[in-house]
């Protein structure tokens, strides 16, 4: 689906991305890890074209309009929703920005309906404010946020590492069922090997910018081939 061609980018004399080639297949969810300050990020926000690369290209196979297909959801869900609007204001802006649907009142109340019972929230929610909700609640508003514009490639830039633990499974899980339901490509951004394992069939490991190693989850997990990224899993607390 996206094939990035030897993109690079730096900030001053910092080179954040350096030459990557990588290729995210249709309907895998691809786990991209490394140590902070490897360049996850950044090459994330390349390929939403938030980010422009200094040199190489990123082609997009089957996406015909980036700005509605390939939508991300970030790892805090406090700072990402706007604390002036309800939650169903929040989900709803996609939709009247990109046409989703009937511009018509209650059409887009009732989308708006759909996509939170499709993160397990009850519809009333809607009318309620973020800070009436709780971090894993907010979190399933910023998956619904995401989905309103039917994309096809989702960016998971640390889901759920701002969230308490005993919350997290729920929402890997809710995020593997939306995968599946709606057959999306998710690149999934994590530190924690135990949530890649989880939610990955393949994994890329970064280390200062470069990519250093692809292979299936398994394979990486069990029998990785770099120092670094057996140093990655030795420091991953056991689950």
């Amino acid at each position: 689906m996206i094939k990035i061609n030897g993109v690079s980018k730096s900030f001053g004399t910092l080179k954040a991305v350096d030459a990557v080639d990588l290729e995210i297949i249709k309907s895998e969810s691809l786990g991209l890890v490394g140590e902070s300050g490897s360049g996850k990020t950044t090459l994330a926000r390349m390929i939403l074209k938030l980010t422009a690369p200094d040199t190489g290209s990123i082609d997009y196979a089957g996406i015909t309009d980036l700005r509605r297909e390939c939508q991300i959801v970030f790892q805090d869900p406090q700072t990402s929703l706007n604390p002036r609007i309800r939650i169903g204001e929040a989900i709803g802006e996609p939709l009247v920005i990109h046409k989703i649907v009937d511009s018509r009142k209650s059409k887009v109340e009732s989308r708006i309906e759909e996509l939170l019972g499709m993160v397990k929230l009850p519809s009333d929610y809607a009318r309620r404010w973020p800070h009436e909700l709780s971090g894993g609640e907010r979190q399933r508003v910023g998956i619904a946020r995401a989905l309103a514009s039917n994309p096809k490639f989702v960016v998971l830039d640390e889901p759920v590492s701002a969230l308490d633990v005993s919350i997290q499974i729920d929402i890997l899980r809710l995020l593997l069922e939306i995968k599946k339901e709606l057959d999306l490509t998710y690149l999934f951004i994590a530190h924690d090997l135990n949530v890649v394992g989880f939610m990955c069939d393949r994994i890329a490991v970064m280390q200062q910018g470069k990519i250093i190693e692809v292979g299936r989850s398994d394979k990486i997990l069990k029998q990785p081939s770099t120092d670094y990224a057996k140093k990655l899993i030795a420091s991953t607390l056991p689950i």
